[in-house]
């Protein structure tokens, strides 16, 4: 198969479960009073995003009961053990976790769009962006608690989700430290995507393949899948921060650099001798000029800097394909195989 046609039925797969997922969305997180809190928890949810980890966790429960995608009803779906529980639960609340930590980390950030649109903290305030998320975050502990599976395995994926969000916690503290620090290795930057991105790719593929009733060498690998391509996932974000326009991105093009954040770019840069602190002449995100973004990605280009870290997304992307030998041969594993593909080449 071409690698068009690849994406294309990648792409395919995504919008049918994305759908599958909104809806379940409305379903999960419904409006409640006080109606600005539940108004602010569903904007982000509202405001669009391509479902990516929970179709992940979708197509992980697909391949394990090696049916044919999108035959069976997710909210009752045929675990490896002959009971059935609901997998969309899963999903959803690996989406809600996602959204919480997007609205904390604007807040962090002081950042004015998320998704195209203000982020929550600039539509509401900040209080009720802060509870927003609060909330949010609680809500996705109570939709795994409600899959139906086997009680130990509710209770195993509901632990790894736990571990998944005190580890995301770790990743962003590192960021925020990294931002501090005169000198970041390659290896710690890795590392710091790993907890900050990846683990909830992870969490993902894991929780679903334990309320799956999969065995752990089985639920390893998948874990060490969903790492590997999140890891790949952030590095090409860094990448397309620096090379789409701010209209796609829906935010400033190269705010990362402009801020001073610390990526695989920007480390590999100044091996290579490359001044980054210098590369643009401000550090406020909204009077940087496109021109001053053109030179310094220029300038990163000619060192070899963007091109290295294609080419690192590329190694962890092969590295994810190869933990999914553990799955059956189907259509539902292809699709994994080619959405980690799809995770490095995406635009926006």
């Amino acid at each position: 198969m071409s690698s068009d046609a690849a994406e294309k039925r990648v792409l395919d797969a995504v919008r049918q479960r994305r759908e599958l997922v909104n809806e379940a969305l409305d379903d999960d997180v419904p409006m409640k009073s006080p109606e600005r809190l539940y108004e602010a928890t569903r904007y982000l949810l509202k405001a669009g995003g391509k479902r990516l980890r929970p179709t992940v966790a979708l197509l992980t429960a697909e391949a394990l009961a090696d049916v044919e995608p999108l035959s069976e009803n997710y909210r009752s779906f045929p675990a490896l053990d002959g009971t059935e529980i609901d997998v969309m639960s899963a999903a959803t609340s690996i989406e809600v976790i996602q959204s919480f930590t997007l609205i904390h980390d604007d807040i962090m950030d002081d950042d004015d769009l998320r998704r195209g649109v203000p982020a929550v903290h600039k539509e509401y305030d900040t209080e009720t962006a802060i509870l927003a998320g609060d909330t949010l975050y609680a809500k996705a502990f109570e939709l795994l608690s409600e899959s139906g599976a086997d009680p130990a395995n509710g209770l195993e994926a509901v632990r790894r989700l736990a571990t998944t969000c005190i580890q995301i916690c770790e990743g962003q503290a590192l960021d925020v430290e990294f931002e501090r620090r005169t000198r970041v290795l390659p290896e710690e930057y890795l590392e710091m995507v790993e907890l900050k991105t990846a683990v909830l790719y992870g969490a993902a593929t894991a929780t679903a393949a334990v309320l799956m009733d999969a065995d752990g060498e089985t639920v390893d690998a998948l874990y060490r899948y969903g790492i590997d391509s999140g890891r790949a996932f952030q590095i090409q974000d860094d990448v397309l921060d620096l090379t789409v326009p701010s209209e796609k991105l829906g935010k400033q093009r190269g705010s990362d650099l402009v801020e001073n954040k610390e990526t695989l770019i920007t480390l590999h840069a100044r091996q290579q001798g490359v001044d980054v602190d210098s590369l643009v002449g401000t550090d406020d995100v909204d009077s940087v000029s496109e021109a001053e973004i053109d030179a310094a990605v220029e300038e990163l280009r000619v060192a070899g800097s963007i091109e290295y870290a294609e080419a690192k997304a590329e190694e962890l992307t092969e590295n994810a394909k190869d933990h999914l030998s553990v799955l059956p041969d189907n259509e539902a594993r292809d699709l994994l195989c080619d959405l980690a593909d799809y995770l490095i080449t995406r635009g926006y």
